[in-house]
């Protein structure tokens, strides 16, 4: 199976796959949690999507309580994104990103070390994974912010040409 054939239920409880919600373009996944320190990064996230969205990129966030910081429903998630963060990027509903019942997506990506050269389990909220149309990943630790130049450049490295 690859990236693109990993089942996603939507947080609205839509049954797809990563690959149609990526729709081929480049992606950054992103563990995150309404009651996280590291929540306004959901600010980040958003000018992200609304910046680059119709070049051809998408942010997936990927709602967990594996750290105790999420609320307790998928409903109480999208509306807390909605009203506080304006997002408008897709959503899944809550998942595990470590252990045995870790999301099929997530038993992949931490498989991918970051600039530091560390793999394996998802340290916090908010560790990001830049994903290319063909595959290729990127990862960024939770304290880098969303819009740090070098997750900025990976982006931009796999955008299609203006």
């Amino acid at each position: 199976m690859t990236l693109q054939d990993i089942p996603v239920t939507t947080i609205r409880g839509e049954e797809t796959t990563f690959g149609e919600l990526a729709d081929g373009r480049v992606t950054l996944v992103v563990n995150v949690a309404s009651r996280c320190g590291l929540a306004p990064q959901y600010e980040q996230l958003e000018e992200l999507q609304r910046a680059y969205g119709e070049r051809g990129f998408t942010v997936i966030g990927f709602p967990s309580n594996q750290f105790l910081q999420e609320l307790s429903t998928e409903e109480a998630v999208a509306e807390y994104c909605s009203t506080t963060w304006g997002v408008t990027f897709p959503m899944s509903q809550k998942v595990r990103v470590n252990g045995r019942h870790a999301h099929p997506l997530y038993k992949e990506l931490t498989g991918n070390a970051d600039v530091d050269g560390k793999a394996g389990r998802i340290t916090w909220n908010f560790e990001k994974f830049v994903i290319s149309p063909t595959g290729e990943v990127k990862r960024f630790a939770p304290k880098v912010l969303p819009t740090d130049p070098e997750v900025v450049a990976s982006i931009e490295e796999w955008l299609p040409s203006n």
